[in-house]
């Protein structure tokens, strides 16, 4: 029987050629030393370049490196959900694959998460990025997220993270709800800290990220709000908004019959056509609110279908699968 996995290192890699083996002989330069039995995770998001070569080659090579093949580009929500399904560790960390983040900061993460913690977020509080472009937009975003999910976290974007394998098994990813991933915690009642890590500047390549990212984020910070909020009570939202149409409406027909009885004509009266749609959208609420209510048992947690299809996954330098 071969000895259990104590650290599994995620890597979500998409057209990393240039980086891919410093990024792994820095990882093991980080964690051999530290006496534990680790794995390194690669996921290889449908990279177009060299990347699935590079990581075929590392995987004959280097035992601990387990390389996961994508069919296409799903994004990195989907290719981080694929290497938390096919970790193995009791700690898994997670990192992006450009180098700017340090393997060597991940034995400072996974002991700070030893002393009591579900989930440790880096912080890059000293970021080597371009202020305008990159520094001051995150800053704006941090203190969004912060304000609408009540989680208060200096850095939501930086991937290196150190969890503990029953909290992510709580969890379903997709959209770009990786970067919410502290707050999924949150609601599944995770201790949560912070602390800084080093930050380096892009060796090789360009950002990924495009403008058209601000605006998934957006929404998918929407449907966060709402999962922290009413997760397993939306009668409370649709509810809500339901009783207060119908009570309106009540009111202003109440208003309208009063004055029908004093003898005014009521008939062309705006007043009229109010009461009619407040009526008609508290039902409409209230009964979105009772099909929520069912719905959350069918909620993607019981569909056991992942957002992701993996090609091959190699082991040993052969596939496995």
């Amino acid at each position: 029987m071969t000895e259990p996995v104590h650290i599994s290192v995620v890597v979500p890699i998409y057209n990393e050629e240039e980086s891919l083996s410093q990024l792994v002989d820095q990882l093991l330069v980080a964690l051999r030393p530290t006496g534990e039995r680790f794995e390194l995770v690669l996921v290889n998001d449908g990279s177009i370049d060299g990347s699935a070569a590079v990581l075929a080659k590392l995987s004959n090579e280097i035992p601990e490196l387990v390389g996961v093949l994508l069919r296409k580009n799903y994004g990195q929500t989907a290719a981080m959900a694929a290497g938390f399904d096919i970790a193995s560790g009791d700690v898994i960390v997670s990192l992006d694959g450009d180098l700017q983040n340090d393997p060597q900061d991940i034995p400072l993460l996974v002991n700070k998460l030893r002393e009591g913690f579900d989930l440790v977020c880096g912080w890059r509080h000293q970021r080597q990025d371009p202020a305008l472009q990159r520094k001051l937009p995150s800053r704006i975003a941090n203190r969004l997220i912060g304000g609408v999910t009540g989680v208060h976290l200096h850095d939501y974007g930086c991937s290196l993270k150190a969890y503990r394998r029953e909290v992510l098994s709580d969890m379903r990813l997709y959209g770009e709800l990786h970067r919410f991933l502290p707050v999924l915690a949150n609601i599944e009642g995770a201790r949560i800290t912070e602390v800084k890590v080093n930050h380096r500047a892009r060796q090789f390549g360009n950002s990924k990220y495009g403008i058209d990212r601000t605006f998934r984020v957006l929404m998918d910070l929407l449907t966060v709000w709402f999962m922290n909020r009413f997760l397993t009570r939306p009668m409370y939202v649709f509810g809500f908004g339901g009783i207060v149409a119908i009570v309106g409406s009540l009111l202003v027909s109440a208003y309208l019959l009063m004055i029908k009885l004093l003898g005014e004509d009521i008939g062309n009266r705006p007043l009229l056509t109010l009461a009619l749609v407040l009526g008609l959208a508290g039902v409409q609420l209230f009964c979105f609110g009772l099909l929520g209510e069912l719905q959350i048992r069918t909620y993607h947690e019981s569909q056991g279908r992942p957002i992701y299809r993996i090609r091959a996954t190699l082991r040993g330098g052969r596939m496995v699968s």
